[in-house]
């Protein structure tokens, strides 16, 4: 791989997640200020729905019929002027959550696809991809700090950046930039073209038969199981920061960013060093572990163990996530790789996902009971919930998975 196309894929990146970051920790406190306080898990419900359909663009169009970076391109640019529109629909809460279900179908795909095609310019998986993807983390806390800071600037006094569109607008626009650089990325032509088309094949379904072991089938599983509980930090730690008093919280929220640029660095050293197995138990390990200290921190608004639970994202992203595409990716062929990446995408960020933000959504409307926000005492035993549940598919995953020797 040389200099030019390194530069190309971790510029892709930087500004894939600077999108996705821009609104995802931003989106429920806007929601709140607008008097949608008991909807804010829809936007954690839409996402997921996206991501489940996400296989269809992978396992099909990209991996079949056009080239990946116009497949982006697309996707992308339709994504910005969705979400352009979005802040103007607030009054009607069922409109605001369609537009982002439309949007979040652009964008989910591009998860998938971006990693597809940092894999295809690639020779080792394990030594240059997390060089490249540690960027993408770059490019979130950037959002982070540009909302809090940057846009904090255009706001009155008292008002916090994350409680207006102005973030909306950010990713909205961001997505059009991104749009029109992906049709200057490397040309990577669709793997699987001349392929028979089915449902099995879009689904990721033959790619899962072909990969398909005990040990792979425990990891799918886990993956599902892990994200359940997961869906609730995403949901519900910007609401929960505001009310143990951060005031830069998509910034503040950013901090698990900046550890997650120094894990994703080590990924390569850990990989020879414990194995997949070992990587995905910690990674689970360190879910449970933040949310505990979140729980502990509640009643007192602790800042040092809310912060540290924040500064465990390096290991909770890494190790579960990164660690999981890798694995996935080392057991593909060309000809499946965006099936594989897709059905991937359709496990973790779409069905479990999509079960974890109604269940957290759940069990946040029922602490709320028709208030308008929790009690800090109500905070500490809403994520006891996560917690326990975490460690309950960490267990199952330790008891169950055996490591093939190829895979360490």
């Amino acid at each position: 791989m040389n200099t030019k196309i390194q530069v190309q894929l971790s510029t892709m990146m930087f500004l894939q997640f600077f999108v996705w970051g821009a609104w995802y920790t931003t989106i429920a406190v806007f929601m709140t200020s607008e008097g949608m306080e008991t909807l804010t898990h829809w936007p954690y419900t839409v996402n997921p729905i996206a991501a489940i359909v996400a296989p269809f663009f992978l396992g099909l169009v990209a991996d079949r019929y056009f080239a990946t970076e116009k497949v982006l391109a697309v996707l992308h640019l339709l994504g910005g002027v969705l979400m352009l529109l979005v802040p103007q629909t607030t009054g009607t809460p069922v409109l605001f959550i369609t537009l982002l279900l439309l949007y979040n179908l652009c964008f989910m795909p591009t998860l998938g696809l971006s990693n597809t095609l940092s894999f295809h310019n690639i020779d080792d998986q394990e030594k240059q991809f997390p060089v490249i993807r540690v960027f993408g983390t770059l490019g979130w806390i950037a959002a982070g700090l540009f909302v809090s800071f940057f846009l904090g600037v255009f706001t009155e006094e008292g008002v916090v950046p994350e409680s207006t569109a102005m973030p909306l607008y950010t990713t909205g626009i961001v997505s059009l930039i991104l749009g029109v650089y992906c049709f200057f990325l490397p040309h990577t032509p669709p793997q699987g073209a001349g392929e028979e088309v089915s449902v099995r094949t879009i689904l990721g379904l033959d790619a899962l038969k072909q990969l398909g072991s005990r040990s792979f089938y425990i990891f799918i599983i886990s993956s599902l199981l892990i994200c359940i509980p997961l869906a609730a930090y995403y949901n519900f730690t910007q609401i929960f920061l505001g009310a143990t008093g951060f005031d830069n919280i998509a910034a503040t929220q950013s901090w698990g960013q900046v550890s997650e640029v120094v894990f994703m660095l080590l990924i390569p050293v850990f990989f020879r060093r414990f194995g997949v197995k070992w990587m995905l138990i910690i990674g689970m390990g360190a879910w449970a572990l933040r949310y505990g200290l979140f729980s502990m921190a509640a009643p007192d608004s602790v800042t040092w163990m809310i912060l540290l639970g924040i500064l465990l994202h390096g290991v909770c992203y890494d190790f579960f996530f990164v660690t999981g595409q890798i694995y996935v990716d080392k057991k593909s062929t060309p000809a499946v790789r965006g099936q594989a990446q897709g059905f991937l995408v359709l496990v973790t960020y779409g069905v479990g996902m999509f079960i974890g933000a109604q269940v957290a959504g759940m069990v946040f409307n029922s602490f709320l009971d028709g208030a308008s926000a929790l009690t800090l005492d109500q905070w500490k035993s809403f994520w006891l919930i996560p917690a326990g549940l975490a460690v309950a598919v960490m267990i199952f995953f330790g008891l169950m998975f055996r490591e093939e020797k190829e895979e360490v």
